[in-house]
């Protein structure tokens, strides 16, 4: 849908968010940098600013909006069935794609876009062309235009494939001082109240922020970078572990826009260094290694005054938790200890271990683990087919319905387009049609969601290595299926992704040797997350299979009252003390889930 006849907030008139309004300055003086992925929570003027950027193009206000529930007709074309039946013609309406060129496409919540329309935006976006062919009629447009997309990711990960298509990408904060909160309502009222009085009163400044970024575009071309400057984008892509090359040449072309946005000639470190949290925040790749991030440069500056980057502030570092030698041993010995009731036997358990700091252990090789086939169910299995019987049950398969060729049922889904063409072709009059369905989806997708405790507890009796091996021969099956899998961890009082949702990697076995163990368990958190998350992903796939599996001790000193998950889900108990406090079957049973142990796995 077109936004040119809506007012928009001016965009020199939204309060903060500066390195945003850099990013989409950026763009608009180099398209060819690629979109802005705006990433962050709700109330921090993610749309405000993407929306205001369509009044610095040329064609001001031709901002398109791509809808979450938008078909693939609409976004790529569709069959202009009224001149079909008039005119015996077929004729296509252009979709959004066509009417974004030379625009902005803007997708709210892009990371819950449909796989169809991803994968159409994946093509556009690489050729800058769209091609519509449909049994040997064939249309295409030029589709140029800077593509925008706003997400919270608490709802869940964007696609890799579709993430590295925006050229930056800057992550949002909601938090603001007490003069930045009553700004932004003062100047919200003001233009909630009479836009045009409003916009008229930032006129000047907006005209003044055109004009500069005029300026910087026609500069652009007679910008220079030395050879030094371009082995430095290297390196420090190297070393950040980027994927392909698409990082570096974005890189150099931020740096050459923000160059001639300052008004000089030659790249300098500062351009380098200004541009970078804007090229790598979404793809470094380091494990989940935090970095310091490069400093951060105010918005608007005088061409003439390059800017001073800011010195960061050095971090505080972590309070030292390490226990004496003598407590690690006491806590240590407690897991022998059967003379305590269970509940205060779990809560001095999850203390002591909790004061531990992170620890690694490698995985061990787990063999013949023995999953369950069953829907999700209340009560515990005994029976226990192999885990790749229990992988490909989740690989759901169309049922036909009815007589059809090859065994295959019609879809309820008419194929207007063939309907049409076929009928044309035959000469048929409209009573006597006869319909085209689309094809029958022949399976569904299939989510592998494990849940891997890492607090200090299973580092015990090597659990965490075991639970590793676990949690690698899930994923080559799931790997060998095509098949979805996501990775969270729960330990030290925090959740947090070890692996967002990807096709199942080959190879993921130093991704989990990389991963410590330490502090608490916070079990109650990880379920809510992964509830949350998955709700997400059934929203966006709504067909979607949803395995679970939660690997833990269950030492905590949480409840497990009111936890659940979508779909199916298996505990996988990983206790390995001589006493068993069965805190894991516990969990199994809150939850309606399956439940094994760890040693009953072939281990």
């Amino acid at each position: 849908m077109l936004m040119s006849d809506t007012p928009a907030f001016p965009f020199v008139a939204v309060t903060g968010q500066a390195l945003l309004k850099l990013a989409l300055t950026l763009i608009t003086i180099n398209p060819s940098i690629g979109g802005v992925l705006i990433s962050g929570p709700r109330g921090s003027a993610k749309t405000t600013l993407a929306r205001g950027l369509a009044q610095l193009l040329p064609q001001k206000g031709k901002l398109v909006t791509l809808p979450l529930g938008a078909s693939e007709e609409m976004l790529i074309g569709s069959l202009d069935l009224q001149q079909a039946l008039s005119d015996q013609q077929v004729s296509f309406n252009p979709g959004l794609l066509a009417k974004a060129h030379d625009g902005v496409l803007y997708v709210d919540e892009v990371n819950l876009l449909p796989d169809a329309l991803v994968d159409q935006l994946l093509d556009v976006a690489a050729s800058r062309v769209n091609i519509i062919e449909r049994d040997g009629i064939s249309h295409q447009h030029p589709a140029d235009f800077l593509l925008i997309g706003t997400m919270n990711p608490d709802e869940g990960e964007l696609r890799p494939q579709l993430q590295d298509r925006f050229g930056l990408a800057v992550e949002l904060g909601n938090q603001y001082s007490i003069d930045e909160r009553m700004e932004i309502v003062q100047q919200r009222e003001a233009f909630d109240q009479n836009p045009a009085a409003f916009i008229a009163k930032y006129a000047d400044s907006q005209r003044s922020l055109i004009k500069h970024i005029q300026s910087a575009q026609l500069a652009l071309s007679n910008v220079t970078c030395s050879d030094a400057l371009r082995r430095n984008i290297a390196e420090r892509c190297h070393e950040a572990n980027v994927d392909g090359m698409r990082g570096d040449i974005v890189w150099y072309r931020a740096a050459l826009a923000h160059t001639a946005w300052q008004g000089r000639k030659q790249v300098t470190l500062e351009d380098i260094d200004t541009v970078e949290p804007l090229v790598l925040s979404h793809r470094r790749n380091d494990n989940g290694n935090s970095t310091p991030p490069p400093p951060s440069s105010p918005y608007s500056r005088p061409p003439e005054k390059p800017p001073e980057p800011q010195k960061q502030q050095p971090k505080t570092p972590p309070k030292d938790t390490q226990q004496s030698s003598s407590q690690q041993q006491q806590s240590q010995g407690s897991d022998n200890s059967n003379n305590e009731s269970d509940n205060s036997d779990d809560n001095a358990g999850d203390n002591d271990w909790g004061g531990l700091p992170p620890q690694q252990q490698h995985l061990e090789t787990v063999e013949a683990i023995r999953l369950p086939r069953q829907k999700q169910t209340s009560k515990i299995r005994p029976t226990s087919p192999t885990l790749k019987d229990k992988v490909m049950a989740g690989k759901q398969k169309g049922q036909a319905k009815g007589g059809s060729r090859n065994g295959r049922a019609p879809s309820p889904s008419v194929s207007w387009f063939n309907t049409l063409v076929g009928n044309i072709a035959k000469r048929n009059a409209p009573t006597d049609w006869q319909l085209h369905y689309k094809k029958a989806r022949s399976g569904k997708a299939v989510l592998h969601l494990i849940l891997l405790d890492t607090s200090s507890s299973t580092l015990a009796g090597q659990a965490f290595a075991k639970s590793k091996g676990a949690v690698l021969q899930i994923a080559e099956q799931a790997y060998l299926l095509r098949e979805q899998l996501a990775v969270m961890s729960f330990g030290h009082e925090q959740v947090k992704w070890l692996l967002p949702q990807v096709r199942a990697p080959k190879h993921l076995q130093s991704l989990l040797n990389e991963t410590p163990a330490g502090g608490g368990t916070p079990i109650r958190d990880v379920i809510m997350q992964a509830q949350q998350y998955l709700q997400g992903a059934v929203v966006k796939s709504p067909d979607l299979e949803i395995q679970t599996y939660v690997l833990t001790d269950g030492r905590t000193t949480q409840d497990f009252d009111g936890l659940s998950l979508q779909g199916h889900c298996t505990v996988i108990d990983t206790e390995q003390s001589a006493v068993k406090r069965g805190r894991g079957k516990a969990l199994a049973n809150a939850m309606g889930a399956d439940y094994f142990h760890l040693n009953a796995l072939g281990v």
